[in-house]
C-alpha cells in the first residue's frame, strides 16, 4: 500500500499524477488496486474542443474529465488505479522491420 505516489509521463504532452492511497493486488477482490484519490494535470501537443465527462459507477464511486484546449484535468475517486507499468517493455519489444510485437 502506498500513501502517496506522484508520477510524470510524456505521451503527446506533459502529463503529471498524483495518487493518494494506493491498494495493491494484495487486498481483497473489492479492494485491490484501487485508489481512493488521483488526478492528473495534462498540457497537450494537439489542441482539442472543450470537453466535459462526469462518470459514477463502473470503475469507481465519481470520476471527472475536462479539456479546454490544450489543458486536460482528470480526478477519480474510489477507482481503479492508473497504472502504465506495460508500456514501459513495449517499446523493447517491437520489432520495426516486421511491425509486430
Amino acid at each position: 500500500m502506498n500513501l502517496f505516489k506522484a508520477s510524470y509521463r510524456e505521451d503527446f504532452g506533459h502529463e503529471y499524477y498524483v495518487q493518494i492511497l494506493n491498494l495493491s493486488k494484495h487486498f481483497p477482490r473489492p479492494l485491490k488496486r484501487r485508489s481512493l484519490l488521483q488526478f492528473s494535470v495534462s498540457w497537450n501537443e494537439y489542441a482539442s474542443f472543450p470537453y466535459f465527462q462526469l462518470n459514477m459507477g463502473s470503475n469507481g464511486l465519481l470520476g471527472i474529465v475536462f479539456w479546454v484546449h490544450k489543458f486536460g484535468f482528470d480526478a477519480d475517486i474510489c477507482a481503479r488505479t492508473w497504472d502504465w507499468s506495460y508500456l514501459e517493455n513495449s517499446d523493447e519489444n517491437f520489432d520495426s522491420a516486421n511491425g509486430v510485437a
